[in-house]
């Protein structure tokens, strides 16, 4: 007589097999690791910045991110301006499609190159110098522009140069500026809301 048919008089409990029940405790203790990050020599834990090859792919991959998401923007803005009056729903989408791809590989690629040789110039005179300051952002954001423009001759070289130089500058003071105001305000609200506590 099978347990599994209706109105069996000999009805057994059974428990399905988990091949996973002795293993909880084990994978329970692999999880339990440091929340502070582990360096292997002093050195590493004392530097408080990326090193050339995180400085790289950061600055590569944001500019390409950025400049893929910006140049899609713009293809897209592009392929509605380009509508024609008997186009159909699916020639619209594709001319959409077409020029945010093209667009958004195009300035993905240019802003690409701009992070890997500001990266590459940034960790050359940081390592030249051996300092870590502001004037390494400058001098690589003119040294980058001056690169990237040099085909173009040397007056191009020069003012894409100085433009560069100036970008960077402008977005450290910003950042600069940035943590000092932050840093203000997140103090002044602290003290507000314990004053607020106390009374």
């Amino acid at each position: 007589m099978s347990n599994t048919e209706p109105g069996s008089e000999l009805k057994t409990r059974t428990r399905a097999y988990n091949p996973y029940k002795d293993l909880d405790v084990p994978i329970q203790n692999l999880y339990h690791l440091p929340t502070s990050p582990e360096f292997l020599f002093v050195e590493e834990a004392r530097r408080k910045r990326r090193s050339w090859g995180e400085n790289l792919t950061f600055y590569t991959g944001c500019g390409y991110l950025a400049g893929a998401v910006g140049g899609a923007g713009t293809g897209l803005v592009d392929g509605l301006r380009s509508f024609e009056s008997g186009d159909t729903a699916k020639l619209r989408i594709n001319r959409v499609l077409n020029a945010s791809g093209h667009s958004g590989r195009a300035w993905g690629n240019r802003i690409g190159i701009l992070g890997l040789l500001y990266a590459g110039i940034e960790s050359g005179i940081e390592a030249a110098r051996d300092t870590d300051d502001v004037w390494n952002s400058v001098a690589a954001g003119l040294g980058t522009g001056a690169l990237y423009r040099a085909a173009r001759g040397v007056r191009s070289a020069a003012v894409a140069g100085a433009v560069g130089g100036v970008l960077v500058g402008v977005a450290v003071a910003g950042k600069q500026a940035l943590k000092r105001y932050s840093f203000v305000y997140l103090n002044l609200a602290a003290r507000f809301n314990y004053d607020s506590q106390v009374n």
